[in-house]
């Protein structure tokens, strides 16, 4: 999931540039104030809340959260994810089950499925589903999560320059029967079947067409447990109703109604929403978190967790001034993240040393980066020489307006100035357009990012976002490239023992992260969100960071 968004208000900058230097200490305790027994809900409904306009709804693009926040109420997929343990449970498929090296599973579905418009939610629904997004004409950005299946280059090109697709099937996936689906792996994968998480796995009706049926993409049909009421009004609004022939727990909602607000100060809007009682729910910024929780947590309608996400900048290693690893890490001593924490976000993030969060227990290493501890400009400046770093050396720091990241990224500019001497250009720019540049073969320096698990997975951080295979038009911005890290990561999906699989996750971001610094780790994802408890309950934040709408009703 690329990419999420943390908003700091612009009209804070000048505020919180003073305090960046000055370390203010304080914590932050990690539960989440809305836990405790609920009473039943009631049927019926209508539940509020803002969004920023979404890349896609449509399973076979659709990414970021706002985007995998409508597509999972629509669609249900082979698996699905307990939110309170984030273990994955049945989906449409009961049981599934791998052969002895893991290159041959196959799931058993629920007979009798069907999409909201009748149709079968069978074997051949997802096979329709995976081809239709892995097709290279798709140009789907998220379709490399299906690269382990047998036939994907065939359908998707090898994405080395000119390359051209040479099927129109998925020859890894089959139907032996219409409650059968079985996928065959180029290479072995002990994880594949979290990995049929993602949205891009999604069933599809016939109805659908192929990736480019703009009746489908503005109004997609599923199997999940709400269905569209109306097309989907670009930069307007999306209104979701219950799916009543959905098979699972019917959603207590009689319908969703999402606003699509302008992305500068989104935040505040969603709150100021909130406040006023236009919506029931509110992603916070952060200025404004310590309110929010003297105000909604007495009522039980404050919510805070860390997620399985990263903050980090990301950076091009191919192309100077930060094509060497030492330059990377004089930049990351150089950076004081606790102080940029205290005094942009109010203490209400945690510093990140490693690309793997701290949830992934038995994966998570802290301090595999050793230069994201604690800055030590002695050592930033030894290292910045000895990579031709020098002071004047110009460096581009990208970032995306409207997502509130102002504060933060004007804090580093001048953490880096001051202590390297370097000439930190700033390039403030929509999202769409900081996508583009990143994948630009004349990209350089440093961009704003974020990640959010698809998967409850480890390799979830490592394979998209440093693996060759996620090269552009993958999540490989940096275009990090490391035989080893890779040879690492092929080990550990063809290892069916968990212990043995983390010791190989772990030597894998030792190399990319400890050794090479292919991106740089700045803080993990504490996300918070007020409701009206008054009103609702049931209410939770889901492994994708967004509201459980089908667990939510009247109280």
């Amino acid at each position: 999931m690329r990419r999420p968004p943390h908003f700091v208000r612009p009209a804070a900058v000048a505020t919180v540039l003073a305090l960046v230097l000055v370390a203010c200490g304080g914590s932050s305790g990690k539960k989440n104030s809305s836990e405790g027994t609920a009473p039943a809900a009631k049927q019926g409904g209508v539940f509020r809340l803002g969004i920023v306009e979404p890349t896609a709804i449509d399973p076979y693009n659709s990414q970021e959260s706002e985007g995998i926040l409508v597509t999972k109420q629509l669609f249900t997929g082979l698996v699905e994810i307990d939110n309170a343990t984030s273990e994955i449970k049945p989906g449409v498929a009961d049981t599934w089950d791998k052969n002895g090296d893991c290159t041959q599973w196959t799931f058993h579905l629920h007979p009798g499925t069907t999409f909201s418009n009748g149709e079968p939610v069978d074997a051949n629904a997802f096979i329709r589903g995976m081809t239709r997004a892995a097709k290279q004409q798709a140009a789907s950005d998220v379709a490399y999560h299906m690269a382990g299946i047998k036939g994907y280059a065939d359908l998707h090109g090898t994405g080395e320059a000119n390359s051209k697709a040479t099927a129109t099937t998925f020859s890894g996936l089959s139907a032996p029967d219409p409650n059968t689906l079985a996928v065959a792996l180029s290479a072995p994968d002990c994880e594949f079947d979290k990995k049929t998480l993602q949205p891009v796995m999604s069933p599809v009706p016939a109805s659908a067409g192929e990736a480019n049926n703009k009746t489908f993409n503005e109004m997609p049909i599923g199997n999940g447990p709400f269905k569209m009421k109306e097309p989907w009004h670009h930069d307007q609004s999306i209104t979701l109703v219950r799916n009543d022939s959905y098979f699972g727990p019917k959603a207590h909602l009689d319908e969703v109604d999402i606003t699509i607000q302008p992305s500068q100060d989104a935040l505040q809007a969603e709150y100021k929403g909130l406040q006023s009682g236009q919506y029931d729910y509110a992603r916070l910024p952060p200025e404004l978190i310590p309110q929010a929780k003297a105000a909604y947590e007495p009522k039980g309608g404050f919510i805070h967790k860390l997620t399985y996400g990263i903050n980090y900048l990301l950076v091009n290693v191919v192309n100077p001034p930060l094509n060497k690893a030492d330059a990377r890490k004089a930049i990351s001593l150089a950076i004081d993240r606790q102080a940029i924490i205290d005094g942009v976000f109010k203490g209400l993030q945690t510093k990140a040393t490693s690309i793997i969060p701290p949830p992934l227990k038995a994966y998570y290493s802290p301090g595999v980066c050793d230069s994201c501890d604690k800055p030590d400009v002695a050592r930033a400046k030894q290292l910045a020489a000895a990579s031709g770093l020098t002071p004047g050396t110009k460096v581009n720091l990208a970032f995306n307006t409207g997502g509130g990241h102002e504060a933060w990224v004007q804090a580093v500019q001048q953490q880096l100035q001051e202590n390297l001497g370097l000439k930190v250009n700033v390039e403030p720019m929509p999202f769409a357009q900081l996508l583009t540049q990143e994948k630009a073969d004349n990209a350089s320096g440093l961009f704003r990012a974020a990640w959010s698990a698809d998967y409850p997975s480890a390799e979830n951080f490592l394979f998209p976002l440093l693996s060759e295979q996620s090269l552009p038009p993958g999540d490989n911005r940096g275009r990090y490239v490391n035989k080893q890290f890779d040879d690492l990561l092929s080990q550990a999906r063809a290892q069916p023992d968990e212990a043995q699989r983390a010791t190989l996750i772990k030597q894998a971001e030792k190399i990319a992260i400890g050794d090479d610094l292919a991106l740089i780790p700045m803080w993990y994802r504490d996300q918070y969100r007020a409701y009206d408890a008054t009103k609702w309950t049931g209410v939770d934040l889901d492994f994708f960071e967004n509201a459980t709408l089908a667990t939510i009703g009247l109280k």
